[in-house]
């Protein structure tokens, strides 16, 4: 790829750059306050709280926000649902502080059931809408979710286990004719081709402060089971100025003066085609699009024959989402078949990202931009940023911290030693971006959150200008295309079943994905089993994407250290030592 970079690039440091971006009276200004008792940076100017992101949204009433398939609704009518929701839950007696899960793919009622909830002063809790039902009924119960709002699919993987969650007192079905002990939400709502003619957007009044808790978001974890990371208000609305901060850092260094926001330019499009209970789907990409007056187009699923169509169509200007993603774009036979010239940006992140894949992108689109980004649900999405000519630098990092979000790599073992520029160690992050822990979990929080900071089980390097570099994982997981997967459980579903003495799971590359689950596993004397039929096992008791791509046998006990844990390098490169059968 010939560079694009103008020869006197950069034309500022980065520190100087984030100095002007923060400068007193600007937009991103930033403050110090204390928030949990600790003296924390954030944005001095952002929303304080999710209702007030809905207030400003009201100023594009007019304009179409949504696109789900051939269903198209404005602005004015999303916030009519969203306002309708939150008072039939205030009717149904839902409180400051209740948690009302979602679960259900990407459909226009999941938003108006997130933010109704927030506008109710409720917690919205987000469920992985890929798990099966037991997954589904652990979380319900761990957060003790007062209404549950699902749709067909999910309500059927949880209907046999509605009895079990004693907490639930309400089920609203989406998008299916009523059942048992569920109300269909267009009796609430009627269709969306309706929601123009509910009464005025107003929502319940409920006083909230900036650091109250606001929503839940479930992950995957290395203890086995999923944990509900709690946020605050403005911890989850921190990335509505992530992105626009990171645009205008890079028209700084390349020596150019940002403009200020024109209401009267042309509205944005963006393709949402990651899952909105991801905190890079809801987060970054719907909660921006919303403060922005970007119009969605929805995917309820990826398919990359449909994406260009709708590309094409609705002239969308940003696309990507994870790496899976952004590759399938490049890669896909079918794209020269389609008018994809309105492309300007490609956004990914979510796994190791090959820098291969910014070099293809650029050479099939030299009008589109690449941005990567590093963040997890725990600080609320995005925490380093990197684009145009800094991401052309360095396209093996995930970008630079955010003026409110400080990074530190520490000694992995002591959790304490700061150490030096481009040595390798454990990333710890703090701001006003940060989660306030995981619900019900005091261990894990307290081993997570460490006075301010996040230990992210994530291992890296910062260059000499503050960028950084991710290396490694210290965390027992894999990463699927932005999907955490937790070993552990993995693990735990595979000894389930009674031909296998030992197993591990570790994550193999994928060129496309990042990287993908492999199990390697050594059986009881005399059993007999073949890969097939442990794949299938898994697929019984987890939600499909964790299921292992591959299983291998062990001829003999896996190799342990002193301590009797697993040494999973050693099986990592035997896996990569020895290629996958065909």
């Amino acid at each position: 790829m010939t560079s694009g970079r103008p020869a006197a690039w950069p034309a500022m440091p980065l520190a100087e750059a984030d100095a002007r971006l923060t400068a007193p009276g600007s937009l991103f200004e930033v403050e110090e306050v204390e928030i949990r008792g600790l003296p924390t940076k954030v944005w001095k100017n952002l929303p304080k709280t999710i209702p007030d992101v809905l207030d400003h949204a009201r100023a594009f009433g007019a304009r179409e926000f949504l696109v789900f398939e051939d269903e198209r609704i404005g602005y004015d009518a999303f916030l009519r649902a969203v306002a309708a929701f939150a008072r039939e839950l205030q009717a149904q007696g839902v409180g400051k502080g209740d948690r009302v899960a979602v679960a259900m793919r990407n459909l226009p009622e999941w938003p108006v059931a997130f933010y109704g909830a927030a506008a109710a002063g409720a917690i919205p809790t987000a469920l992985n809408a890929w798990w099966m039902g037991d997954e589904l009924a652990f979380a319900l119960a761990d957060c003790g979710a007062k209404v549950a709002v699902l749709d067909a699919e999910r309500f059927e993987r949880l209907e046999s286990g509605l009895g079990t969650l004693p907490a639930l007192e309400h089920v609203y079905l989406c998008r299916s004719p009523a059942r048992s002990r569920a109300t269909p939400l267009e009796q609430v709502l009627g269709s969306t081709r309706a929601w123009s003619g509910l009464p005025e957007g107003i929502w319940p009044e409920v006083a909230s402060a900036p650091d109250d808790p606001a929503v839940l978001f479930y992950t995957s974890g290395t203890t086995g089971t999923p944990k509900g990371v709690l946020s605050s208000h403005r911890a989850f609305n921190s990335n509505l100025f992530v992105l626009m901060a990171a645009a205008r850092r890079a028209l700084l260094r390349r020596g150019q003066s940002p403009s200020p926001p024109d209401p009267a330019s042309p509205q944005k499009v963006t393709l949402l085609s990651i899952p909105l209970f991801h905190a890079a789907g809801c987060h970054t990409t719907f909660n921006s699009a919303l403060y922005a007056g970007t119009k969605v187009v929805m995917m309820y699923k990826w398919d990359t024959v449909q994406a260009y169509e709708l590309i094409a169509r609705e002239r969308v200007n940003n696309a990507g989402g994870v790496t899976a993603i952004a590759f399938a774009l490049v890669d896909h036979p079918a794209r020269a078949d389609f008018d994809l010239s309105s492309l300007e940006m490609m956004g990914y992140g979510g796994a190791p990202c090959p820098p291969e894949l910014m070099r293809r992108i650029k050479q099939t689109w030299s009008q589109v931009h690449c941005r990567q980004g590093w963040g997890m649900t725990e600080t609320n999405s995005t925490v380093t940023s990197i684009t145009d000519e800094d991401f052309e630098a360095r396209p093996e990092s995930c970008g630079a911290p955010l003026p409110i979000a400080e990074l530190q790599i520490r000694d992995p073992e002591d959790g304490a030693t700061v150490l030096p520029c481009g040595v390798a160690g454990e990333i710890w992050v703090r701001g006003g971006m940060n989660a306030a822990g995981y619900w019900n979990r005091p261990d894990a929080t307290a081993e997570t959150f460490v006075e301010g900071w996040v230990r992210t089980g994530d291992l890296g390097r910062l260059d000499d200008e503050g960028f950084c570099y991710i290396v490694d994982r210290a965390k027992d997981m894999v990463i699927r295309g932005g999907e955490n997967i937790s070993c552990i459980e993995v693990e735990n579903a595979l000894y389930s079943h009674p031909a296998v003495a030992e197993a591990a799971v570790v994550g193999v590359p994928h060129r496309a994905l990042g990287e993908e689950p492999a199990a390697v596993v050594t059986l009881r004397a005399g059993a007999v089993v073949t890969e097939a039929e442990l794949r299938a096992h898994v697929a019984a008791r987890l939600a499909s994407f964790k299921v292992p791509a591959q299983v291998r046998f062990w001829p003999e006990p896996l190799p342990r250290n002193a301590g009797g844990k697993i040494l999973k390098a050693q099986l990592r490169k035997a896996l990569a030592e020895e290629p996958a059968p065909a």
